[in-house]
């Protein structure tokens, strides 16, 4: 096994180690991040002239907008905000294949600065669930009579 090869199949566990372990919002983090990190090759494998790497990266990272971040939009939930980030994340792909087409380093760059801005967004949103709880509820603050003058 070559070293890119070993390097590739440890990647693959860690990721499908992490994906068993992880809550949702965790997991749509770790969806960003690869997404990112697909376009990210592909525009070293762009500035390479490496076609065919190019070509599976932009995919990749295609496959996880349109795959993983858009099929996991719940479209009942709060309809305008969820149509308009669905509309994004097809705008997105529409723009990928227009880098690959036409080797267009700028067009991975306004696509990876979208997925850090939504993933900046959703890095601030914290489930109810990984909210601090406290072990007992505040007692309200006892009424302090009102003293004019000295005491």
């Amino acid at each position: 096994m070559n070293m890119t090869a070993a390097i590739k199949a440890y990647s693959n566990v860690a990721i499908e180690s992490k994906t068993h372990s992880s809550d949702p919002h965790k997991l749509i983090l770790m969806l960003y991040q690869g997404a990112l990190l697909s376009i990210a090759s592909a525009k070293n494998q762009m500035m390479r002239n490496e076609i065919a790497a190019k070509g599976k990266s932009i995919s990749q990272a295609i496959a996880i907008i349109n795959e993983g971040l858009k099929a996991s939009l719940d479209m009942k939930v709060g309809a305008p905000l969820v149509q308009n980030l669905s509309d994004l994340y097809d705008y997105m792909c529409q723009r990928l294949l227009v880098a690959n087409m036409k080797n267009d380093t700028a067009i991975l760059d306004e696509v990876s600065t979208l997925l850090i801005d939504l993933r900046g967004a959703w890095e601030g949103i914290r489930p109810i669930e990984a909210r601090p709880q406290t072990n007992s509820p505040q007692q309200p603050a006892a009424k302090m009579p009102l003293v004019y003058g000295r005491m």
